[in-house]
């Protein structure tokens, strides 16, 4: 039973909703009519609402990022070694807000969500996402919270792309940004990493071109290859050769295709968990959003210039054993940032842990993540000062 009293837990959370009837219009040109976007929030917001933290999440993350759901929960939120009272993004100072992306199976409206043009689940019909559009919708809840600048936005992975495309897009409403094992486009190889995924599912025979639901299954074959594959990449080479190394399960060779090894049960594990709790569409359309994201496209592939809409200082982290997102392309990111004249940190932590690293604790990476939030806390705290003084 987790200690939901902890003094660095934000203990038990629940979950809100909020429902839009104003259309939203998303990059591959259809409009979704109404929709939803499920969120917690950690901390309070001040009386200047100047203390708000937005905290972007990865491709299979979701709203869920600390704390507990119910006291028998074995485990916290995704991201609690860093959120919570103490921790780096302290909630004694900050007012934490987390959304499930639209398109995703934890609440938002996504593929799951019945379409109210048809009365039928959205299954295969729901709109392709862009980063873009989940962050006008992201934009869209603040104006609902009553925000209008966020004192950072966070996030790893897809969330750092989320980050690096709020400050693109809203300047003047991101005071901070925090791009954590990101990139600013995939590689060539990263994309293929994400086609290999799709086809695994496209291809399980209970796929029925999207309309599973429909027919009372789940492809679940095919999603837990996605998942092997990709868990594969966000581990490293040292971590799994420390982990497993080539353990076998039994004391010698089978000479069959079963288990034997120990990082094939624990391949087949990881896919058979993620394949009760996601879903495949949503997968099919997160890998895309991925794939799509490349804000110097529209520049002439001109990362630098890409960058002059950026007010506000970066924080960028990354990992040494990353791999699938590699230092250097954060590298890149920090460089065009520096040649545009922006105010920009660099860190690449040393961690065995691959892609994976961004998610666990480490000393260095939290005092790196601390340090520059406890400067984002001072500055919210001044300006707090400062407005309540010209009262």
């Amino acid at each position: 039973m987790p200690d939901t009293s902890s003094a660095s837990s934000v203990g038990l959370v629940t979950p809100d909703t909020a429902h839009f009837d104003t259309p939203l219009e998303l990059a591959c040109g259809r409009t979704l009519p109404s929709w939803e976007l499920v969120y917690e929030t950690y901390g309070e917001l001040n009386a200047e609402h100047s203390n708000a933290v937005l905290v972007c999440h990865a491709l299979s993350g979701h709203h869920h990022a600390a704390g507990y759901h119910h006291v028998d929960d074995r485990k916290p939120g995704w991201w609690d070694a860093h959120i919570g009272p103490g921790k780096a993004i302290d909630t004694r100072r900050f007012f934490v807000i987390v959304i499930n992306n639209l398109g995703g199976c934890h609440g938002s409206t996504g593929p799951a969500s019945v379409n109210p043009a048809t009365g039928r689940l959205w299954g295969p019909e729901f709109p392709l996402m862009t980063v873009p559009d989940w962050v006008n919708s992201q934009a869209m809840l603040a104006d609902r919270l009553g925000i209008e600048r966020f004192a950072a936005v966070v996030g790893g992975s897809l969330g750092g792309m989320q980050v690096l495309q709020w400050a693109l897009s809203y300047p003047d409403r991101i005071a901070n940004a925090v791009v954590i094992a990101a990139t600013p486009k995939l590689s060539a190889q990263n994309i293929a990493f994400n086609e290999v995924a799709r086809q695994a599912i496209r291809s399980d025979p209970e796929f029925h071109d999207g309309w599973y639901a429909e027919h009372g299954v789940v492809p679940r074959h095919g999603l837990r290859l996605a998942r092997m594959v990709g868990h594969i990449t966000y581990l490293s080479e040292h971590a799994m050769g420390t982990k497993f190394g080539r353990d076998l399960r039994t004391d010698s060779p089978s000479f069959g295709y079963d288990v034997e090894f120990e990082v094939e049960s624990y391949l087949r594990y990881q896919g058979d968990t993620f394949s009760t709790r996601f879903d495949a569409n949503t997968y099919l359309l997160m890998t895309k959003a991925l794939d799509y994201f490349d804000p110097a496209g529209a520049h002439g592939n001109d990362l630098v210039a890409a960058m002059a809409p950026v007010r506000c200082p970066f924080l960028v982290v990354s990992f040494t054993s990353d791999w699938r997102f590699a230092p250097a392309r954060s590298w890149e990111l920090v460089d065009a940032l520096l040649h545009a004249g922006k105010a920009v940190s660099y860190v690449n932590i040393d961690s065995p842990h691959g892609h994976d690293a961004f998610l666990l604790p480490n000393p260095r990476y939290e005092a790196a993540l601390g340090g520059f939030m406890q400067r984002v806390a001072h500055d919210a705290e001044v300006s707090s000062t400062a407005s309540g003084d010209s009262r």
